[in-house]
């Protein structure tokens, strides 16, 4: 789940900040921050006004396709499964491993 998937076309090293991100129903912000961490990969993506400024972490196993020329990212949740996961606070959550646990077991179970 905290591992960017073969497929999604993901190149180590490439700055993900700034580009948009498309849940499976639609658009929901772009990308705050992004980490490579093994085994803690994500996005922190800014939904801004769509759910009033939420941060939310997003495992990168759910990322399904980066688009580095369109600088788009496709991941394979619905805009419902984002906006009803846990906020994201970087102050309080960066490197928090509990707050991860959560959002991993939000977004699928505990299978890290």
């Amino acid at each position: 789940m905290w591992s960017y998937n073969p497929d999604a076309h993901y190149t180590p090293g490439t700055s993900l900040v700034g580009f948009k991100v498309e849940a499976s129903d639609g658009h929901i912000g772009k990308v705050d921050e992004a980490t490579e961490e093994v085994g803690a990969s994500s996005i922190v993506v800014d939904t801004g006004p769509w759910i009033f400024g939420k941060h939310v972490l997003i495992p990168a196993g759910t990322v399904v396709r980066v688009d580095v020329k369109e600088e788009k990212i496709s991941v394979n949740l619905t805009k419902d499964q984002i906006k009803d996961s846990p906020e994201y606070d970087k102050d309080t959550h960066r490197g928090d491993a509990a707050y991860r646990n959560q959002v991993g077991q939000y977004y699928g179970g505990d299978h890290n």
